[in-house]
This record gives C-alpha cells, sequence and structure tokens, in this order.
C-alpha cells in the first residue's frame, strides 16, 4: 500500500515539497543547536524547560485523544464512528512521534536519551512516559496498518486487531496521565503541584485532539473525494463541547483553591498569566486570547443551531483548538517556573532558532499525517470502484457467454 503515497495532483505534490522544505529548514536550525548547544535557545537556568517540552506537553494530549473515537467505535459499537476511528489511530501515529521528536530536540546531545534505556529506573517518571509513548506509538501503528489492510481486502479487521485496540485505550489514557505526573512529581514547581493536573491534561487533550481531527476531515472534504458523515462530525463535536467544559471548570477550580486560600506560591503563577508580576507581562496577551477562544469556543459549539452550521462549527473548533494549545502549549510549562528557586520572576522568550526547529517538527509531522491519510483515502477510493468494475466485467461474461452460445 506504500506506492499510493507516491501517485497523486500537483496539489499533493506540492505540499508535500513544501513540508520538505520546512523540515529542511528545521533539521539545519536543529545542527546550528546540535553544534552551538542550548546556549542558542532562550532556556537558562531559571527556565530549563521551554517551547521544546511545552509542545511535547500538548501532542501528547492530541496522541491520547484518539480514544475518544476508539472508545464508542470498538466498546459501544458505535456504527458511526466506522470510517474516522482509521483517522484517529494514524492522527495519534503523528502526534505521538512529534512529541517524542520534541523531547530529543530538547535535550543537548540527543544520545543522552539512550541513558533511559541502559540505566532504566523504574522509580522515575520519565522512564514510564517513555515506555507508554513507544508502545502508544507501536500500537496505532499496527492498529492503523491491520484495519486498513482487512478492509482493502473487502474482510473486516482480524481479531488481534480489534484486542490490541482495546489495549490501546487504557494506554491513551495512561500516556497523557504519566505526562502530568511528570510535572507534579516535581517538587519546588507550586504551579504543577496539583492532583487535578492530570485531569487538565485529558480534558484538554479529548477538547483538542478532536478538534483537530474533524478540522482535518472538512480539510479532506475538500481536496478529495472522501466524506466523513455529518453525523460523526456532529457526535465527535458534541464530544469536543463537553471536554472543554470540563477543561475550563477544572482551571477554575485551580483559580479558586489557589486565590481563596491565599497562597502565595500558588497565587503567583496565575496572577503571571493574566496580569503580570514585577513587570513581566509576556504571557498576558497570550491567555486573554486563549480566554476569548475557549468560552467563545464552546458557546460556538453548545447550542446545535450554530455546531450544526459548518461554517460557524469550524470557527469554534479552531477557537478550543488555539485555547488548548495556548494554554497546554505555551502557558502551563512557563508559568511553572514563576517565581524561581530565588523568588525571582524571570521571563522566557524563545529564540528564531528554537523557532525553526519547532517549525521543523511539525512539518515532519504534517508529512507522516499526509501521507498515511493519503494511503487511506486512496485505499477507499480504490473500493468505491471496485463493484463496479466487477460488474463491468460480470456484464461482459455474460455478453461473450451469450454470444457465444448463439453461434454454436
Amino acid at each position: 500500500m506504500l506506492e499510493k503515497a507516491f501517485h497523486g495532483s500537483k496539489a499533493y505534490w506540492a505540499w508535500i515539497i513544501f513540508l520538505f522544505i520546512i523540515i529542511g529548514i528545521g533539521v539545519a536550525a536543529y545542527a546550528n543547536q546540535f553544534v552551538n548547544g542550548l546556549g542558542v535557545t532562550g532556556m537558562s537556568r531559571d527556565v530549563s524547560w521551554g517551547l521544546y517540552i511545552a509542545q511535547f506537553a500538548f501532542f501528547v494530549g492530541v496522541a491520547a485523544s484518539g480514544v475518544m473515537v476508539a472508545i464508542p467505535y470498538y466498546l459501544h459499537n458505535y456504527k458511526v464512528f466506522g470510517k474516522v476511528v482509521i483517522f484517529g489511530e494514524f492522527l495519534a501515529v503523528a502526534a505521538v512521534l512529534m512529541a517524542i521528536l520534541f523531547v530529543v530536540v530538547d535535550l543537548g546531545q540527543p544520545v543522552r536519551i539512550m541513558n533511559v534505556i541502559l540505566f532504566a529506573t523504574p522509580h522515575a517518571m520519565i522512564f514510564w512516559d517513555m515506555v507508554v509513548l513507544s508502545s502508544y506509538l507501536l500500537l496505532n501503528i499496527l492498529i492503523g496498518w491491520g484495519a486498513l489492510s482487512a478492509e482493502r481486502r473487502g474482510f473486516p479487521p482480524a481479531k488481534w486487531v480489534k484486542v490490541l485496540s482495546y489495549i490501546a485505550i487504557p494506554f491513551a489514557i495512561s500516556i497523557h496521565t504519566v505526562t502530568a505526573f511528570l510535572f507534579c512529581g516535581l517538587p519546588g514547581r507550586d504551579y504543577w503541584e496539583t492532583a487535578i493536573l492530570a485531569g487538565r491534561f485529558l480534558s484538554s487533550a479529548f477538547a483538542s485532539g478532536p478538534a483537530l481531527l474533524i478540522l482535518i476531515c472538512f480539510i479532506m472534504r475538500r481536496v478529495s473525494t472522501f466524506r466523513v458523515s455529518d453525523k460523526a462530525i456532529d457526535s465527535l463535536s458534541k464530544i469536543v463541547c463537553y471536554a472543554m467544559i470540563i477543561n475550563v471548570f477544572f482551571f477554575l477550580c485551580e483559580v479558586f483553591t489557589s486565590f481563596y486560600s491565599a497562597s502565595p506560591a500558588h497565587m503567583l503563577p496565575i496572577a503571571y498569566l493574566f496580569g503580570g508580576v514585577e513587570g513581566a507581562t509576556n504571557l498576558f496577551v497570550p491567555m486573554i486570547i486563549a480566554t476569548i477562544c475557549a468560552f467563545g469556543g464552546i458557546a460556538f459549539l453548545i447550542f446545535p443551531q450554530l455546531r450544526k452550521n459548518h461554517k460557524t462549527l469550524i470557527v469554534g473548533l479552531i477557537a478550543v483548538f488555539v485555547a488548548c494549545w495556548i494554554d497546554k502549549g505555551i502557558a502551563l510549562v512557563l508559568a511553572g517556573f514563576v517565581p524561581n528557586s530565588f523568588e525571582q520572576v524571570i521571563q522566557y522568550f524563545p529564540t528564531f532558532n528554537e523557532v525553526l526547529v519547532i517549525m521543523g517538527v511539525y512539518g515532519i509531522g504534517a508529512l507522516v499525517l499526509t501521507v498515511l491519510y493519503k494511503i487511506t483515502i486512496d485505499v477507499r477510493q480504490s473500493l468505491n470502484q471496485a463493484p463496479n468494475d466487477l460488474y463491468n466485467e460480470n456484464v461482459q461474461g455474460d455478453a461473450n457467454a451469450a454470444v457465444k452460445a448463439a453461434t454454436s
């Protein structure tokens, strides 16, 4: 089936070339970082995690969101998601790959990642994060490819595909739970030290991931003949809406607990996000945008008239995705370093080199996703044409037999 990725329209190849250019720029920027060290980034002694780890946390959530399609389909036999579930699996593959790459580029020397394997320490969260991420990546590759191969042959998925699908469900929840434990298990970072952090991670994941999946389905409607049913889109939109409401509620719980208890260590990071502290206001505007997008996205999704209108639905989905990306892809990590160990507020600004590396990782994820989706769409298009071809062959065969009988 891989050969289908090497055949496409001019627009398809233009997109592939564009992604290779983005990847090439990112590789060049990473080469500069590899040679000159992490000093070319905006990270420092006070802010040792920057946008790389923030993007890692966000895309682990996007990967975990595939379970929101798998659970209704595999556990509750919700056939409406039948055509979408493979796309959810392949989205998880691209997202996990990006998450792993963000960890690799965050390391000064990428070979150091081997220390997690060679000197495994089961009491360290990073070890279990590596185990669940690599396992979930392998599971989604096997499930997606196995299901697509069976669909190509016109057979239902093999039993081992269904078994792996059931196994992948707890893994999807565990990858983001363990990632949350990686944050909240660190002493001295009061913004992260909360028992509800895993719940916040999962709720934002179940909002942002399906939102991205629906947006991709709309794009596929424009660039291919593949169509996801409106009922499937509406069902996924409801999941996005409810998950986003829970995500906002959890965050408001954090705000109430921090300010009602008047705990300075917990109030300061939130005050830094929404008003600035000691003149440091670099996250104020992004958080205002995230707040507007969060409540605006919920408003567009909660009312059926707006949700079933695809134009307003797209606006709501983009708003939800942007809100989750700012909250978890920027603010969550950076606010954890305010204040630092010396009770000082040190701001972090990513360098241009960092942004280029991030663009390169985005390009790799988009390339993998494009190839997997291209193969899936081509397989399904060939299946739609197969009955007509078979009908024509049968008609031609009957005509030949009739001619032969008449002449004899």
